[in-house]
């Protein structure tokens, strides 16, 4: 069966109206999932609502600025791309853009080519810094992003779309614990307000279920009681 790569998701910040219909227009039609937001406050939310690929962030907004709102996101660790839409020729914009944690910057007016291309190089370097593929080398196995699998010791088990997501965010974030709260933000996209639920728990049983089978092999997921959940140290690797 043929795999089909996931799409990527961009979140574009953007108090113009017909800018941003023609910037979401654009990437829709290269086949990215595109989120909106008009306002600071309302980016300040979305922007906890999920995972995204990059962030096209304008800098002056109503409600909250972009700077603020990067400066914001970084404070949480969160490494994900921002791309800054500045006025033309406002230096000043573009250095407190970078030195609050953008990672680049376009001026207004700005070529559409230009801007993809940016977007494009951008997603790049973040993927080749994770070292990002079709599979992931997890606790001796191999999960496999795209065929849904968990291979090890020539055993494979089928896995849903959420495990996956799950285990790959535990993998990308593997150098410290996740909380439950993170992980129903980010994978379930909750919106970012305190929510009463075992939804993580649950799915967590049934992923350890599936890929912890072997009794001689260590945890793959472990339980950090108060805190979280992160990849065991030899799944970490």
């Amino acid at each position: 069966m043929a795999r089909t790569a996931p799409s990527r998701r961009i979140l574009i910040v953007e108090d113009e109206a017909a800018l941003l219909v023609g910037l979401r227009d654009t990437f829709e039609l290269r086949g990215f999932e595109v989120v909106t937001a008009t306002d600071g406050r309302e980016a300040a939310r979305v922007m906890r609502m999920g995972r995204y690929d990059v962030i096209l962030l304008d800098v002056m907004l109503p409600g909250k600025n972009g700077v603020t709102l990067c400066r914001e996101l970084r404070a949480e660790h969160d490494a994900t791309p921002i791309l800054f839409l500045t006025a033309k020729g406002d230096e000043e914009d573009k250095v407190r853009g970078l030195r609050s944690g953008g990672d680049d910057y376009v001026t207004k007016p700005f070529g559409v080519k230009e801007l993809v291309a940016r977007v494009d190089a951008l997603i790049r370097r973040v993927e080749v810094e994770r070292g990002v593929t079709d599979t992931l080398a997890i606790g001796g196995g191999v999960l496999d992003l795209g065929a849904l699998e968990f291979r090890r010791d020539g055993r494979a088990v089928t896995l849903t779309r959420r495990e996956v997501d799950i285990l790959r965010y535990l993998y990308e974030h593997r150098r410290r614990v996740v909380s439950r709260d993170e992980l129903l933000r980010r994978v379930w996209e909750y919106p970012p307000v305190p929510v009463e639920t075992r939804t993580v728990d649950i799915h967590m049983g049934k992923l350890r279920q599936k890929i912890e089978v072997e009794p001689e092999n260590p945890r793959l997921i472990l339980t950090v009681r108060g805190e979280g959940y992160a990849l065991g140290k030899g799944a970490a690797s």
